[in-house]
């Protein structure tokens, strides 16, 4: 039997509540001889025996807490599981008893019994659908404003995050769909960024390297340094093999500042791009740029001005917009 659940401790910050702790971890091992696997917040115990032992060792844990530390133990999340026919969950992991009689190997089943760890499919549907939109992968239009270096880095730091973390996992290839999903968003972004199409992205940033299990396709951005080597991005090209000596880090990754519209940043400065004086500002647009006509001698500045920036809006004071209104000469032209 295999019992996880939340023992509801919840450590304080002094040296006294932890040292508390460490000593309740210390004695848990004595009941009933039970394996033991504890975080801060979290203890499962590994049983083999009946489930009427079991729950002897669930009243014996809850009265040991209730005893010497004055806790509760949490009952809707303290659960008995039979790791056969149930996964327990523990760090974001299932944990189950392998089972599997056409598995043989030296003649002998060789699964049966063994625990193996795998990775929830709840958990990849909710890492998926941050890259999807009405099922199928989509740009995100919030980082448009990016470099294509960051991008790129962005995406790669949320995936290798992911992978990293399951490596542990027997069945770490299945992360190969929310591979595809966040590849294909990456691109989509970048092409919806250049005005292109996810291909031509693609063959722009494709790229071969080279590792432990051979070579390995991925999607390179990288940005080039005076008298240093560049720096280069990289999503990808982390194989989905299960690895017996991985060392999970769970961090969580720092927010991504998106850049603030160009439009915005005009806006803020507070400045009127026509007579150049400070003031309060508004914004004067056209339908195209095509209607301004060609710069002759006839163009009146603000339209010059607006086909030399090539944007259809001009950051303006109020005087200034009044006179391009009337088509009066504004205090540029003046």
């Amino acid at each position: 039997m295999l019992e996880a659940g939340d023992t509801g401790i919840r450590p304080g910050n002094s040296a006294k509540s932890y040292a508390v702790y460490r000593s309740a971890i210390r004695a848990i091992p004595t009941i009933g001889g039970c394996a033991i696997l504890a975080t801060p917040t979290i203890i499962s115990l590994v049983f083999s025996g009946p489930k009427a032992e079991a729950e002897k060792i669930k009243i014996q844990l809850a009265g040991f807490l209730r005893d010497y530390l004055k806790l509760e133990l949490s009952a809707e999340k303290t659960l008995i599981t039979h790791a056969r026919t149930r996964a327990a969950r523990y760090l974001g992991y299932e944990i189950i008893i392998q089972h599997g009689d056409s598995k043989i190997t030296d003649g002998r089943r060789a699964v049966n019994g063994k625990i193996a760890l795998r990775v929830p499919l709840d958990v990849i549907k909710a890492k998926r659908a941050l890259y999807l939109c009405h099922g199928k992968p989509w740009h995100r239009s919030a980082m448009q404003n990016l470099d294509d270096f960051d991008i790129v880095k962005t995406y790669a730091a949320e995936y290798r995050g992911i992978v990293q973390y399951y490596l542990l996992a027997n069945d770490v290839w299945r992360l190969n769909r929310l591979c595809w999903d966040a590849q294909t968003s990456m691109l989509k972004t970048l092409a919806a960024k250049h005005q292109s199409s996810v291909a031509q992205m693609a063959a722009k940033h494709k790229a071969k390297i080279e590792t432990p299990y051979g070579p390995r396709t991925c999607y390179e951005a990288s940005v080039e340094r005076t008298g240093k080597q560049p720096l280069v991005a990289r999503f990808g090209g982390i194989p989905l093999v299960r690895r017996k000596d991985a060392i999970l880090i769970d961090r969580t990754p720092p927010r991504v500042p998106y850049p603030r519209k160009e439009l915005v940043t005009r806006l803020l400065k507070g400045r009127c791009e026509l007579c150049r004086e400070p003031a309060k500002v508004t914004v004067h647009q056209v339908r195209s740029l095509a209607s301004l006509r060609q710069p002759d001698a006839g163009q009146p500045p603000w339209a010059a001005l607006m086909t030399k920036m090539r944007r259809k809006t001009l950051v303006v004071c109020q005087p200034c917009h009044d006179a391009i209104h009337h088509g009066q000469p504004t205090a540029q032209a003046a």
